[in-house]
């Protein structure tokens, strides 16, 4: 296991300082971006993830990914959610492949990087992604190669499914910062401190950059209780640091861009919800990232109990 773990980190570390050498080469994602320098190689990952469906998860990752492009940076927007893939349609795409015809050599990550009107790309899920492990080293190699293509990127947004698994997991691992989005409701902060305490008994780290999102909110004053509420619990009980990055506002606007399957960002720029997101954006650009992430890290974890 020992050996196979070492493997995979000298396939990463030569597949990352084979791409440093054409970081401005690639074409979108992209075409020659000035924020992705040779000082910032490394693309911010961003994990959202939830305790349960139906609060926001997939609504918050296509937003926030519309509202960093708008900072002139390129996005791409990973749709990890395995049972009931949904970014493309919301963005009312449907797209020839997904991730399932990258495992199995059938197309590559650029053939598979689907571009959007709204100046971002979307990777399709597949119920096929979670078989990974049983993938053969020859496919691993070539889908790790294939990820990597993705650092030509400066920001991927990873939409999980909601609540625990294997593969959430992995991805909360990868990420330099991982939100958990949750609503006022009883059943989803209950469900929201689950995935958390999970995260904190499989993971062995204090630090994985836990963001607590509240969506769906009245009032500041509401989300600030449920947020101090939870980061107390969260220390208290599972000795694991939880920021609060933020809140959405309840507003109709988010619920008939749905309806268009049209982000709320587009359709309706100045609403409280955009106004939140692009508040959200402007918290995350001030905090740095971490060191210890990355698609490595990933890797190493769902291939540590291989033989």
């Amino acid at each position: 296991m020992e050996d196979q773990g070492k493997k995979l980190r000298e396939i990463m570390e030569k597949k990352n300082n084979g791409h440093e050498s054409r970081v401005g080469n690639e074409s979108r994602v992209g075409n020659e971006d000035p924020v992705n320098t040779k000082e910032n190689k490394k693309p911010r990952i961003i994990t959202v993830t939830s305790g349960k469906g139906g609060v926001g998860k997939t609504n918050l990752s296509v937003n926030l990914a519309l509202a960093y492009a708008r900072t002139g940076r390129k996005v791409v927007v990973m749709d990890a959610d395995l049972g009931l893939a949904n970014v493309n349609v919301m963005l009312n795409m449907i797209p020839k492949f997904n991730l399932y015809h990258v495992i199995r050599k059938q197309k590559t990550m650029k053939e598979i990087l689907a571009e959007t009107e709204y100046g971002i790309s979307i990777v399709a899920g597949a119920s096929g992604f979670s078989k990974i492990a049983n993938l053969s080293e020859d496919e691993r190699q070539y889908f790790i190669d294939e990820l990597n293509t993705l650092y030509t990127a400066d920001v991927i947004i990873i939409d999980t499914s909601a609540g625990v698994s294997s593969n959430v997991l992995d991805f909360v691992a990868i990420a330099d910062d991982s939100l958990i989005i949750t609503t006022p409701e009883p059943t989803a902060i209950t469900d929201a401190y689950g995935i958390i305490k999970i995260i904190a008994t499989e993971l062995n780290s204090l630090n994985m950059g836990l963001k607590l999102v509240v969506n769906r909110v009245k009032s500041a004053g509401d989300a600030g209780k449920i947020a101090d509420r939870m980061i107390k619990i969260t220390s208290q009980f599972l000795n694991l640091k939880l920021e609060y990055l933020g809140f959405i506002y309840d507003d109709a606007a988010v619920s008939n861009a749905v309806l268009k399957q049209k982000p709320f960002l587009v359709i309706e720029p100045r609403c409280k919800a955009s106004q939140c997101i692009q508040h959200l954006v402007g918290r995350l650009d001030k905090i740095e990232t971490r060191k210890d992430g990355g698609l490595g890290s990933m890797f190493k974890r769902m291939f540590k109990g291989d033989s």
